[in-house]
């Protein structure tokens, strides 16, 4: 029988993530590599290394940046390809890399729509399919559980919601929720679990705006039944779990972090 604390282990893995050099996704990050996961991350320049060497220097595992600019397709579809042809065999991945403009919808620019699509929701889709692509072209029997690997998008309570002044962000995630399901419906059977995350409010840089607009967060704190804002680390839990056998069985799910909100 396998023990709860194997199934939860992610010894021998690699995780490849975009979005890891602050708050969520370094939380997930230093999760997956607490965990027993190398971590590759893709990053738009190396000038920020702090999350390399927190994993290597605290954590013990391998980690290594890749530098990858998400608005630009082309660098996107050279992510996989140019990790594995170093050697590294990623079989988890996290995308978690995102943007945010704001505007009032009848003033919302064409360049700021284009760019917020672009990033959130185009870069995913070409990542999960040069990803899906490669872990079915490796052998079966490098897989003898039979799982190749696994998915996590990260979503936002806006999957569900319509936000205010945030059309492009809204349609981008709505947009990841469908998209981790339909990759979900064809890879599952073929080992490859495909699920996301949906953040609700956390106090990260990219909710300044709102965490500084004292009537919008008293709005907001007060439709919270956990009575606060999330933390980065809320998520290490949920990263895990889905990264790893313990999740073996679930896919094409959006999992809620939001301390309640939707059960509201």
């Amino acid at each position: 029988m396998t023990s709860v604390a194997s199934l939860f282990s992610l010894s021998g893995r690699t995780a490849l993530i975009t979005g890891g050099t602050r708050g969520i996704g370094q939380a997930m990050a230093f999760a997956l590599a607490e965990a027993g996961a190398d971590v590759i991350l893709v990053q738009r320049d190396e000038s920020n290394t702090s999350t390399r060497d927190e994993i290597i220097n605290r954590l013990g595992r391998k980690a290594y940046i890749h530098v990858a600019e998400l608005s630009d397709r082309k660098s996107v579809k050279e992510i996989i390809p140019s990790v594995t042809s170093q050697g590294l065999k990623p079989d988890i991945l996290v995308t978690c890399a995102g943007i945010q403009r704001r505007h009032p919808s009848h003033q919302f620019p064409d360049e700021d729509w284009d760019e917020v699509l672009e990033v959130n929701l185009s870069a995913v889709f070409v990542l999960c399919r040069e990803f899906g692509a490669y872990l079915l072209s490796r052998d079966a029997s490098e897989f003898p559980s039979g799982r190749r690997g696994s998915i996590i998008n990260v979503a936002s309570l806006l999957t569900f919601q319509g936000g205010i002044t945030v059309p492009a962000y809204a349609a981008s995630k709505g947009g990841i929720g469908q998209l981790t399901k339909a990759l979900s419906n064809e890879w599952i059977s073929k080992g490859i679990n495909v699920n996301a995350i949906a953040p609700g409010y956390i106090n990260t840089d990219m909710n300044v705006a709102l965490i500084n607009d004292a009537d919008r967060n008293a709005g907001i704190m007060a439709r919270i039944p956990a009575g606060r804002w999330g933390k980065p680390e809320d998520f290490k839990g949920p990263v895990v779990f889905l990264a790893s056998d313990a999740s073996s069985y679930v896919s094409g799910e959006i999992v809620t972090v939001d301390g309640g909100w939707m059960g509201r």
